[in-house]
């Protein structure tokens, strides 16, 4: 058997796994598959991870801490939240690819490993919106409804993107400028002066 370039991390493990998981649902997250595909042996896995489980649970983390945590790091170069609110949205809608590892962690919402980091995730993202909307000038109640309209507008852009390529409107007049503007339109109405006016 031909030796392993190099060790694999724990990290290599997760990262593979994570992507087996975009390619093909939780059910791709297979050792021996992953194993094959990523030129090693069994031994590296369990020298990283007891089980299955294990794994999965480290390509779950591995994708909270990018389409999450990071993502919201990234956005405190801007102090508007607008602006903020603008970036997001801009992100997942120019994302032509759409977003497969997130679809597959929400198709296996109800497994026993996946919903705790799902609900996680789902009550993080949303209450980093609230966050913004309650900047802008929204009350704790609005701020929240508006935050779940949002989050809801995200979640269904990645499912029509990802499983209907082309049915959103980012190729007609004005392009994925001009549909982030109606979205953020909706978004905002009756918004407070301060975000009526805040620079595009």
């Amino acid at each position: 058997m031909a030796r392993e370039r190099r060790r694999l991390s724990a990290e290599d493990w997760a990262e593979a796994a994570l992507q087996a998981l975009g390619d093909g649902g939780l059910a791709a997250v297979a050792v021996e598959p992953l194993a094959a595909r990523l030129g090693a042996t069994k031994g590296s896995f369990y020298w990283h991870f007891a089980n299955r489980e294990a794994l999965v649970t480290a390509a779950l983390e591995l994708w909270e801490r990018r389409s999450t945590e990071a993502t919201i790091a990234s956005l405190t170069v801007e102090a508007d939240p607008v602006q903020r609110l603008r970036m997001l949205f801009t992100r997942a809608a120019g994302r032509g690819e759409g977003n497969p590892a997130e679809l597959a962690v929400r198709a296996a919402a109800t497994n026993d490993t996946v919903a705790p980091v799902l609900r996680r995730v789902m009550q993080r993202r949303v209450g980093y919106l609230v966050g913004l909307f309650e900047e802008i000038g929204f009350g704790p109640a609005e701020a929240a409804r508006r935050a779940m309209l949002a989050h809801t507008a995200y979640l269904g852009h990645g499912e029509l993107e990802t499983r209907l390529p082309g049915t959103l409107p980012l190729d007609r007049a004005g392009g994925l400028p001009a549909y982030v503007d109606s979205v953020l339109t909706l978004l905002l109405a009756d918004a407070p002066r301060q975000a009526e006016e805040a620079p595009r």
